[in-house]
């Protein structure tokens, strides 16, 4: 194929994908889900929401900025959770934590039982919610609890796609998930940009610096440093297939440990950076864990 052909070829691939990033939750659940099979749970005619955002001046959600459903993958039952980054910046409060921490707790109840449920979950937050910070964070450790006990009996998989990415207490969530999918336009850390300048000044972090940002927690960054196990253009199918794939994909005979479980390699890996001279987004490529784009 010549390279006007090649080009022709992916323009029109361009065209026709289907944008994962620009579907809100309810659509990207129905984007991975078995079509026909979306089953909502707790959604917003059930009218479960926030009681403390309106004492504080903000309206509530009928759902809470997210969306629980059952269906099935490849015919096998499955439960999913998308957060909806358009309200509250994906933020997770009481209720909204609730309701992901309880349908895990409900498919590793039927798991223990030999009922397999694939469980998947849709991060698109900016992390706990401020206006109800304890609680949020409550209901966040119950999620990780759930996720580590369900990787006993199934994987646990995590797509990240974009815009506002996966930060705070969730971002512990994707990191123990057993399989995670990020977009280039992903972004996964601890803290985010605008966080840490402000924290620790602009020296430290320029929030507005976008090509700086995504060198360091951007998704091809973290695929490349071996904190996300596929990287995928923006493409619902393509997403959607790669979270089947993660669980019809048999272990290895001896696989290795998931990432939260490998501790001495990741001291070994900060050992290895000198904080007078901290790398760049390059260098901490060649530094960790050299990867190729899927």
């Amino acid at each position: 194929m010549n390279t006007d052909a090649a080009s022709r070829a992916g323009y029109r691939r361009f065209l026709e994908r289907h944008s994962f990033i620009e579907m809100n939750a309810r659509e990207r659940v129905r984007a991975v889900l078995d079509p026909g099979t979306l089953r909502e749970m707790l959604g917003p005619f059930d009218r479960i929401k926030s009681p403390w955002l309106p004492l504080q001046g903000i309206v509530a959600q009928a759902d809470d900025g997210v969306v629980l459903a059952r269906g099935t993958l490849d015919g096998k039952p499955a439960v999913i959770a998308a957060i909806e980054s358009a309200y509250q910046g994906g933020s997770m409060g009481e209720v909204s934590g609730a309701k992901i921490a309880a349908a895990l707790e409900l498919a590793l109840e039927d798991c223990a039982q030999g009922r397999l449920i694939l469980p998947v979950l849709l991060f698109e937050t900016g992390g706990v919610r401020l206006q109800e910070a304890n609680l949020g964070l409550a209901a966040i450790a119950e999620i990780h609890a759930a996720i580590i006990a369900l990787r006993r009996y199934v994987p646990v998989v995590g797509v990240i796609a974009g815009m506002v990415g996966c930060f705070g207490g969730m971002s512990l969530a994707a990191a123990l998930c057993t399989h995670l999918i990020v977009t280039p336009q992903a972004r996964l850390g601890m803290n985010g940009p605008e966080v840490i300048e402000q924290e620790a000044g602009i020296e430290e972090m320029d929030a507005a610096d976008r090509g700086l940002i995504w060198s360091l927690i951007g998704g091809e960054q973290r695929f490349a440093t071996g904190f996300a196990d596929d990287l995928l253009e923006d493409d619902a199918d393509a997403i959607a297939a790669a979270v089947r794939k993660a669980f019809s994909t048999a272990p290895a005979s001896a696989p290795a440990p998931m990432r939260s479980r490998q501790v001495e390699r990741y001291r070994e890996l900060l050992r290895s950076i000198d904080p007078n001279q901290p790398p760049d987004g390059e260098s901490l490529r060649r530094l960790w864990q050299p990867r190729r784009m899927t």
